[in-house]
């Protein structure tokens, strides 16, 4: 039997990226997908891939940073598949890198209204939809940035570790009424967001073999994999978990 059989699964950033990867995971796992992305044409997409392939999705377009629209979201999931059993909240941006002191006040606002706000709207409206149901699973996306500090991106870093927070106090608040709360960490994922990482020189190369045990970056499908894993019922004790999916390079 496929993990997610017959689950209703809803992905944010799931028009491209990790989200992608995992949007099309839940798909394959048996799941009913609800696609959420800011861009209508990625998300549209993610949807004929899923059809094309035999299975159920429908596409949302959500700003998460607007809780009218979230709320809208997790509505409209419920009204076309009668329930929500699954959440992956992974839309995040990533800001130029940067040391505290040359962030900005419009780059703190906008990390933090998509990254943070964003998740803790998104596990607001869903698990008020799991309680009516006795039961979910929600995996939030932090990254390594939430696991230790970097030597510039420090906004962001306060977003990741804000993350694992909210992932860990939920997990503790609802675990008794049936809802799983964990929390994915990502390192450094072949995605768009790290192409102006990724130049291709020997250096970067070099720096990917020195960083990292297993000697390569992540790929999306690894991240996916994971995060359909925790949300499925053979994971059915892990709550407040979180697990870096790092190639090693926290060890």
């Amino acid at each position: 039997m496929a993990l997610c059989d017959g689950k209703i699964s809803l992905v944010t950033g799931g028009g491209s990226g990790i989200g992608r990867a995992t949007s099309l995971a839940f798909a394959r796992e048996g799941a009913r997908v609800v696609v959420v992305d800011m861009r209508a044409d990625r998300g549209d997409e993610v949807v004929k891939m899923i059809k094309d392939k035999g299975g159920d999705a429908i596409f949302v377009q959500t700003d998460v940073s607007k809780a009218a629209q979230v709320e809208a979201m997790v509505k409209k999931a419920v009204e076309k598949y009668g329930r929500l059993d699954c959440a992956f909240n992974n839309a995040g941006i990533t800001p130029p890198r940067a040391v505290l002191v040359e962030e900005s006040e419009e780059t703190w606002d906008q990390v933090m209204n998509v990254n943070l706000k964003g998740v803790w709207l998104c596990m607001k409206y869903e698990i008020l939809q799991m309680l009516k149901q006795g039961s979910g699973a929600i995996v939030n996306t932090s990254s390594i940035a939430g696991l230790r500090a970097a030597r510039s991106g420090a906004v962001y870093g306060a977003s990741k570790h804000g993350v694992m927070g909210l992932t860990k106090a939920a997990a503790r608040q609802y675990g008794a009424n049936g809802i799983r709360v964990n929390v994915v960490c990502p390192s450094n994922i072949r995605t768009e967001m790290l192409k102006g990482k990724d130049d291709g020189s020997d250096a970067f190369k070099q720096w990917v073999k020195n960083e990292f045990p297993l000697g390569r970056l992540g790929e999306p499908e690894e991240v996916a994999e994971a995060a359909v894993w925790l949300c499925s019922d053979v994971a059915a004790f892990i709550t407040g978990a979180t697990l870096s999916i790092d190639g090693g390079q926290l060890t």
